[in-house]
């Protein structure tokens, strides 16, 4: 995971966890609350920005360093917020990585239609906004006894958008177990074309991540199983 300059916009529990899990990542960290007091909760260490304001005002995000910014979560205690700050992230300032957090999840079809990923309460981790923060990072979840083979979830990257996902099969060094799809989870990935959106949870041999990585970067067209 490169080291980039991050905005949290919302400093309650959620917020201030999510930066200080960011600083401690290697991260520059800018977080803005519109409550002084809400600052109080970040650690008496903390070496990151602090901004005291508006998410979705763009002198305020200016002053925590949007210009430089790589990644923005808007974890405020309001959707109509979040969704607005993570729009002008995206729409105005170009930040690539945007993730809202959301309390009525039936919303979050309409996010997803104007391309902002967002984490609904009811799931909640500050694990789940580093992920869609950082889509192109492979994050293991689970290592058997011997070392030999791991767990690896995976955000599917925007390349593989259409093409057939048994291209992410290679006999004994990594194999597609899972695809979650708009909250539903699938086995079954034979014919299975990738959508934006699928998350991959694949079993990978010790020493073939880079292999899986290069598979998935597109840099291994041979092997990608093609259209269906």
């Amino acid at each position: 995971m490169l080291a980039m300059h991050v905005i949290v916009v919302g400093c309650g529990r959620v917020g201030s966890e999510l930066a200080v899990n960011l600083e401690r990542a290697g991260h520059s960290v800018a977080i803005i609350d519109k409550n002084r007091n809400a600052f109080r909760r970040l650690p008496e260490r903390w070496s990151g920005r602090v901004v005291l304001g508006f998410g979705f005002d763009r002198d305020h995000l200016t002053q925590a360093g949007v210009e430089e910014a790589g990644a923005l979560a808007a974890v405020t205690s309001g959707d109509n917020s979040n969704v607005l700050t993570a729009r002008i992230a995206r729409e105005t300032f170009q930040i690539p990585n945007v993730v809202a957090r959301i309390y009525d999840p039936r919303r979050a079809v309409i996010y997803q239609r104007l391309g902002i990923p967002t984490v609904a309460t009811v799931t909640w981790t500050t694990d789940q906004v580093m992920r869609r923060m950082f889509p192109e990072t492979s994050v293991t979840e689970w290592t058997d006894a011997s070392g030999e083979v791991s767990l690896v979830e995976r955000s599917l990257p925007d390349s593989w958008a259409g093409r057939g996902l048994a291209g992410l099969d290679d006999n004994d060094r990594f194999r597609l177990i899972l695809v979650t799809r708009g909250g539903d989870a699938t086995l079954d990935h034979a014919t299975l074309v990738g959508q934006e959106g699928d998350v991959l949870l694949l079993a990978v041999r010790a020493g073939a991540m880079e292999e899986l990585e290069s598979r998935l970067k597109g840099s291994d067209d041979s092997a990608s199983g093609g259209h269906h």
